[in-house]
């Protein structure tokens, strides 16, 4: 009998030793993945950190160069949050984690304004060790840790008591309070969520009523549509302003981006443009603004009548609906076209990229030299300009003379010569026709002749990202009047983005004090003027 209960203990010790051997190789394991995951974080932080620093340095020599920091960031991410997980699943396999030490992250300091609420661990009343409960503070600890409050709604009530007097009888009452839109029940806070999650955030309406829904709050589509139509009237003269503000700009960019629009049987496509003025890349005071407006198609008659009796030069690419602007008999005069060096670039890119075709199955015999060696001549002069960037128009104008001019002459020279040699049928061929067609080379020049001339019409590429985000999202505009709504907005919110204005609290504190500033008081209210109003506490009294 004893021998069996020591064989019995024998096996039980055999067991227990083998599951500690597992327990200690699944730690190791854990550690192991630990080891890897942070390895693969740290060196894909090291290259997003190395294409930081080249782009800073050497600008964007690629088309795909924001792609590629784009992916970057996203593979930097997916890989930390990996690491991260490994990292507790090894914490909880064993408490010492002793295969690799993780660098130490710098920690950084929560901004100082915000709020702070104080939780005081409850201190022990005697000693741990010895009972004793002779025990004095001696400092502490503060360990921070954010955190975020759930949006929370309210219902303000305000209370208008009515008062009489006892001599004559008179019953007196404070005037109702004022609502921004007549008849409204929505504060200014409310509307400009509303309206800039929509345009701003590209959610749209249905999307935010099932949101507010799940928040406890009813809001019918139509309800909200409701306000969002009736902001926008009211935000009416602010708009004229800042269209006032843009089209008496010596120079403009411009630009245009498709936009479904909901029609009988379907949808067709229709047109969101975009005018900005931006002074800033040569010094200019002028504060920056942008202009959307919407039209049913691409016809030339639109941006002709959107710069009827504008006279400047007009920055933009090389669409032929612009023509009308550049005819000599225009009244008041012809407008100066300047053309996108980065549209030309493109054409050319898409024939020298060689890492896109290889990744398309396409044999490196298909990468035209031609287009190599012209990206190159091409981003010599994308080089100068990065240096004159934000000097006087005078300064921009003397280094291009001396710099840019006589590699655009010889770039003029080498593309004719190799032009000369290709068949009308080349692909590189349409690339080089594009940059030297006669109507086009004055445009691609005029930067040679100004200083106030940029090299690109980014600025305007840059206005419509937002539309193509929102385009993803909303799928359509529902009429040409909501279209056109959506200018105006698009116009408003765009104009605080390019004045480092946040947008929704500008529209919040604008809906609130509109109707009440006069007519020739509403250009403080621009954002490039804005200064919010103080905001004063008032009591409110539960019913």
């Amino acid at each position: 009998m004893s021998q069996a209960h020591s064989e019995l203990d024998e096996l039980r010790a055999a067991l227990a030793a083998s599951e500690q051997r597992a327990a200690a190789a699944e730690a190791d394991l854990a550690r192991a993945r630990a080891v890897v995951s942070t390895s693969e974080a740290m060196i894909a932080g090291l290259k997003l950190e190395i294409a930081l620093l080249k782009r800073d340095k050497y600008g964007r020599s690629a088309e795909r160069s924001a792609k590629l920091l784009d992916q970057l960031e996203l593979q930097l991410g997916e890989l930390v949050e990996d690491a991260a997980e490994d990292r507790v699943q090894a914490e909880q396999k064993t408490t010492k984690v002793g295969a690799f030490e993780r660098r130490k992250p710098v920690k950084k300091t929560f901004p100082e304004h915000l709020p702070r609420e104080r939780v005081v661990v409850e201190a022990p009343s005697t000693c741990s060790t010895c009972g004793s409960d002779l025990i004095v503070k001696m400092g502490e600890d503060i360990t921070e840790t954010l955190e975020v409050v759930p949006r929370q709604w309210k219902v303000i009530q305000t209370v208008r008591e009515k008062f009489t007097c006892r001599t004559c009888e008179k019953i007196t009452q404070p005037p109702a309070p004022f609502h921004p839109i007549p008849r409204g029940w929505a504060g200014p806070s409310l509307l400009a969520m509303i309206v800039f999650e929509k345009y701003g955030q590209h959610q749209p309406l249905n999307r935010q009523a099932e949101r507010y829904a799940r928040e406890g709050v009813d809001l019918s589509l139509s309800t909200l549509a409701d306000q969002v139509g009736s902001v926008a009237e009211l935000l009416k003269p602010l708009n004229s302003l800042i269209e006032g503000h843009v089209f008496t700009a010596a120079r403009l960019h411009g630009d245009d981006t498709t936009v479904p629009l909901l029609a009988r049987g379907g949808t067709k496509t229709a047109r969101l443009w975009t005018y900005v003025r931006d002074d800033r890349p040569f010094y200019g005071t002028a504060p920056p603004a942008v202009v959307f407006r919407f039209s049913p198609d691409r016809a030339g008659e639109h941006p002709t009548g959107h710069l009827k009796g504008w006279q400047g030069i007009l920055q933009a690419d090389a669409y032929a609906g612009y023509n009308q602007l550049y005819d000599t008999t225009r009244k008041p005069g012809p407008v100066a076209s300047a053309l996108c060096w980065s549209h030309a670039r493109r054409k050319f890119f898409e024939l020298a990229d060689v890492q896109t075709n290889i990744r398309k199955g396409k044999s490196a015999k298909e990468i035209s030299p031609i287009a190599v060696e012209a990206v190159t001549r091409i981003d010599a002069l994308f080089e100068i300009e990065r240096m004159v960037n934000g000097q006087s128009p005078e300064a921009r104008l003397e280094i291009r003379q001396r710099q840019s001019a006589p590699l655009v002459a010889e770039l003029e020279s080498w593309l004719r010569e190799e032009r000369a040699l290709l068949s009308k049928h080349a692909k590189v061929a349409k690339a080089i026709d594009y940059l030297l067609a006669p109507k086009h080379w004055s445009g691609f020049t005029r930067f040679l002749e100004d200083g106030r001339v940029c090299l690109t019409n980014n600025a305007a590429e840059r206005s419509l990202r937002g539309v193509a985000l929102g385009r993803k999202s909303w799928l359509f505009a529902g009429s040409e009047r909501g279209g056109q709504r959506a200018a105006a907005i698009y116009t408003l919110i765009g104009t605080a983005k390019l004045n480092d204005i946040d947008p929704q609290a500008w529209l919040a504190d604008v809906i609130s004090r509109i109707n009440d500033m006069p007519v020739s008081r509403l250009h403080e209210l621009l954002p490039w003027n804005w200064k919010p109003a103080d905001k004063t506490q008032s009591t409110v009294k539960a019913a």
